[in-house]
């Protein structure tokens, strides 16, 4: 059986940034990872990923900043991208809307719902 899809995960923590990879890697998917969000845009254009998954608070580039500029590139404006980040607050989401991100998560997350929407946003049926 092939890969599921390429995703992206990018986090400045190791721990959250292995533990997303883990479990998107049980899921069938094939995963790379960034450290921030000049390191994503970096291997954006080399891994051309279905999906990435972008937290917000990162040292040199944060996840709102590599998100407008995955979305004004023509070569990257299709990439789903989650925002993951530890506070959800209104403001917080018409920011995503107004980038146009595709889905928005809190930390902590769980597990089953960060997979769930990585299926939903790679096109792939969601599992029950």
């Amino acid at each position: 059986m092939g890969s599921l899809g390429r995703v992206l995960v990018v986090d400045d923590d190791d721990v959250i940034r292995q533990l997303i990879s883990v479990n998107l890697e049980l899921e069938g998917f094939e995963v790379t990872t960034a450290v921030d969000g000049l390191d994503c845009l970096e291997m954006v254009k080399q891994v051309r990923p279905a999906v990435v998954t972008l937290d917000i608070m990162m040292p040199r580039l944060d996840g709102w900043e590599a998100a407008s500029r995955l979305r004004a590139d023509p070569d990257t404006a299709g990439i789903k991208v989650v925002l993951l980040s530890a506070r959800a607050q209104e403001a917080d989401l018409q920011r995503g809307d107004r980038i146009g991100v595709d889905a928005y998560l809190t930390k902590p997350f769980d597990p089953d719902e960060l997979i769930a929407t990585v299926r939903r946003l790679a096109g792939l049926p969601i599992q029950a």
